[in-house]
């Protein structure tokens, strides 16, 4: 839940990528590193560490949850999330147990941040229909907020057996638990957000950000046609960025290990090759990559606010071939040097 002492939350986002075929990071030293990770998140005043769900071996983070729980016992404040649990090939009632598990161990800090998943491996791993892609995500999203609602649960679909009064436990401290909806910028999930009154996380890797505003405006409306406060609604957005002291040592940094990842998935995907260009168009005061030095990552981060109206900003600070004290680095910048920033900046806003 947003912290209301503040006009928004900032936090980091991250997949745990690992290089275990390059001799690089293993997925033992980055599930390793995560916990030092949030530990310095929380001591340089962050609000939020969130963990996404990924079945790839350049990543670590299969298991959301356990690594957070890892991390619960030792810290306090900071807020445990996934980004996201790919609910579509899971099973709500065991989302729930794990997260009500680490809500309890973390004496109510956990949230659930659900949505389809960018990839797709995680369907045939666990046997599930790629043709039922959509349909999935509906229902699971159906049987988890009931589960979250009633200790006991009758509910029926067509993916999963049915459940006929049955008790789902442990129960989460935080009543509800916090259900956010992920979505890299489908309508339809920004007003079934918007209808179902969950907060939502816009994923905001490519392109001006100021471009969201219809898909903010949609979820909105929808909320409000369904009776729910405009007012009240969290929103969130997720986005690559790194930080120095320098705009410049930032930017020569950060780049050659962009242009590596992005070409390898666009080997994949069957994208161009990511240039240098790209990469300073989207390092731009209106572009996508949140890279510069403190005040110029707040100066983008309020304008971002300015143009959606967030409660949350989500920095993802992964990229493996990167030594990890520079993932470090930026995650102690952007809690006692950027947020600082911003948290002033809009505070004077509001005067």
């Amino acid at each position: 839940m947003t912290d209301q002492s503040k006009s928004m939350e900032i936090g980091i986002s991250t997949f745990l990528e690992a290089r275990p075929r390059e001799g690089g990071v293993t997925h033992t030293q980055r599930l390793r590193q995560a916990v030092e990770e949030i530990q310095l998140a929380e001591q340089a005043g962050l609000d939020v560490y969130a963990i996404g769900e990924h079945h790839r071996i350049d990543y670590a983070s299969s298991s959301p949850a356990v690594i957070l729980a890892a991390a619960a016992s030792t810290t306090k404040r900071i807020r445990l999330s996934s980004a996201v649990t790919v609910l579509s090939s899971d099973d709500p009632v065991r989302v729930y147990q794990d997260f009500a598990t680490l809500d309890g161990l973390s004496n109510g800090r956990a949230e659930i941040m659900a949505g389809r998943g960018s990839f797709i491996e995680s369907f045939p791993l666990f046997g599930y229909d790629l043709n039922d892609y959509d349909k999935l995500f509906e229902e699971k999203l159906e049987l988890l907020l009931k589960i979250r609602a009633s200790e006991k649960v009758t509910w029926r679909g067509g993916h999963r057996p049915a459940i006929q009064n049955m008790g789902v436990y442990p129960r989460a401290e935080q009543n509800p638990l916090p259900v956010w909806i992920g979505t890299g910028g489908n309508p339809d999930s920004a007003i079934r957000a918007g209808l179902l009154g969950l907060p939502v996380v816009f994923a905001i890797i490519g392109g001006m950000p100021e471009r969201f505003a219809p898909l903010v405006k949609l979820y909105k409306d929808a909320a409000a046609s369904a009776g729910h406060d405009p007012s009240k609604l969290q929103i969130a957005t997720h986005s690559h960025g790194f930080i120095a002291d320098t705009t410049e040592e930032a930017a020569e940094r950060f780049f050659p290990a962009t242009a590596e990842q992005m070409n390898q998935l666009g080997r994949e995907r069957g994208w161009p090759p990511y240039t240098r260009d790209s990469f300073d168009a989207a390092r731009s005061l209106r572009g996508a990559l949140y890279v510069g030095d403190p005040e110029y990552v707040a100066e983008k981060i309020v304008l971002l606010r300015k143009n959606l109206g967030l409660t949350r900003f989500l920095l993802h600070v992964d990229v493996s071939s990167l030594p990890h004290s520079d993932l470090l680095r930026t995650i102690e910048l952007l809690g006692t040097k950027v947020a600082p920033i911003v948290h002033k900046e809009l505070a004077r806003e509001q005067l």
